[in-house]
């Protein structure tokens, strides 16, 4: 590339700069133009108590019972209608409406200024396609889509081997495919729920051999970040005629490998409960007050490299980290070949944390970082873990690590894509954008 084009590359990140501060600035003057100083100052103060009061009334209604959680309850909802009547009493609705329009505006230009032009799109690998590949497939995952893509069919046309796991016994999907292996399988798939999909990934990258994901389970987050088609589970067989190689990282949590994350604390142990798959929302209610104040549950110890953060109420350890804008782990990895583990680790144990998570920049109770090596220590023998969304009994201390490049997993070459994920807030990378932007202007004038 040369210098022209380099700069040509240059010019939008810095323009986007610009735009976010002018948006930004719009935000705030629009405000003092329509309201004055001491008006914009009020309504600052009451949107700002409303948002305060709504997120502590949210928490108190999770971590409280009886009268606490009935009048939180009751102030989520109230409050910030209140504070929309007294806009619209004063006739400054409007106001508002607009100040968040550009408040919006300014956070777009400020991911397109800051997202990575290099990021996403993972090298891709020419291979022979499979002689002999094996397919495990779950009829009731997805809601049958097993049956309703006609998957198995499909598979066989193609010259793969296929079992279906359709019980009533519990099948060793591990046992399954190193059998697979050893009698010549040259490739492993699964079209299941990620659990599965992880279980037979280890297999596959123990055996060297390359691995299908058919997104047939209910979520898929591993086939989103794929960039596979959920929406049409066949559309994944394509890859045993027309494919290439993707050489990913492999999660491991004591032993056992994942492909998304291992979640500990509030959400484990919620998944942990036999009512919970009953009605969640209700066994949740039940059990987060006691969980969020540390009465029940584990007092969990987290060693990120030198970092040691104690008792915290969620961790979530992902394979390769999420985007900046994902904290629950819902899918959202442009890459999965960093050879680092992701980490968040949330402390939550007052109504005052809660809120403290509001504040831009530097969160108090919040903890984002990346790591190859992360230990999860508690005061008890064993503690829950949620393993790619299976609900697992492990012993302390429990250690996470990464195997990098570990798993061979072939795709369709015509797929739909991996999402771009949201780029983490970097306000003094913003400034630089913006001034270099200046800088070249005054360069080119002089």
């Amino acid at each position: 590339m040369n210098t022209h084009d380099t700069a040509a590359d240059s010019r939008g990140p810095r323009w986007a700069a610009r735009a976010a501060f002018t948006c930004l600035a719009g935000a705030l003057l629009v405000p003092v133009a329509a309201a004055g100083v001491a008006g914009s100052v009020g309504l600052l103060v009451v949107a700002t108590g409303g948002a305060v009061l709504t997120v502590a009334s949210l928490y108190w209604l999770l971590a409280r019972r009886g009268v606490v959680r009935a009048v939180a309850a009751g102030a989520a909802i109230v409050v910030p209608i209140v504070v929309f009547a007294l806009f619209i009493r004063t006739h400054l609705l409007w106001v508002v409406l607009l100040s968040c329009g550009f408040a919006a505006l300014a956070l777009i230009c400020t991911h397109a200024a800051l997202r990575d032009p290099a990021a996403g799109g993972m090298p891709e690998h020419v291979t022979p396609p499979p002689a002999r590949p094996f397919l495990i497939m779950n009829p009731r995952s997805g809601g049958g889509k097993v049956e309703r893509f006609d998957l198995r069919r499909k598979a066989l046309d193609l010259g793969a081997e296929v079992l279906l796991v359709e019980g009533p016994e519990p099948v060793d999907v591990v046992a399954v495919a190193r059998d697979a292996v050893a009698r010549g399988a040259d490739l492993l798939g699964v079209a299941g729920g990620d659990g599965t999909q992880g279980l037979v990934a280890g297999v596959a990258a123990a055996s060297g051999v390359p691995f299908l994901v058919i997104s047939a389970g209910t979520r898929n987050h591993f086939a989103m970040d794929l960039g596979l088609d959920r929406d049409d589970p066949a559309a994944s067989l394509d890859a045993l005629t027309d494919g290439v190689e993707l050489r990913l990282d492999l999660g491991i949590v004591n032993d056992r490998p994942f492909v998304n994350n291992a979640s500990f604390g509030v959400y484990a142990e919620l998944v942990r409960s036999p009512a919970y798959r009953d009605d969640k929302a209700a066994t949740a209610l039940q059990m987060l007050p006691d969980l969020l104040a540390g009465h029940t549950g584990a007092h969990l110890a987290v060693r990120i490299g030198e970092t040691v953060v104690e008792g915290p109420q969620a961790v979530l350890v992902s394979n390769n980290p999420y985007g900046a804008g994902d904290l629950a782990g819902l899918g959202r990895r442009e890459r999965m070949d960093r050879g680092m583990l992701g980490v968040v680790v949330l402390s939550v144990a007052t109504a005052r944390a809660a809120v403290g998570l509001m504040r831009p920049g530097r969160v108090r109770g919040l903890v984002r970082q990346t790591s190859d090596e992360v230990v999860v220590d508690a005061d008890a023998d064993a503690i829950p873990v949620g393993v790619d969304g299976e609900s697992l009994l492990l012993s302390t201390p429990v250690r996470c690590t990464i195997a990098p490049a570990a798993l061979r997993v072939r795709v369709p070459r015509t797929r739909p894509g991996t999402p771009r994920s949201t780029p983490e807030m970097d306000w003094a990378r913003l400034r630089a954008l913006a001034r270099r932007a200046r800088r070249a202007s005054g360069s080119r004038s002089g």
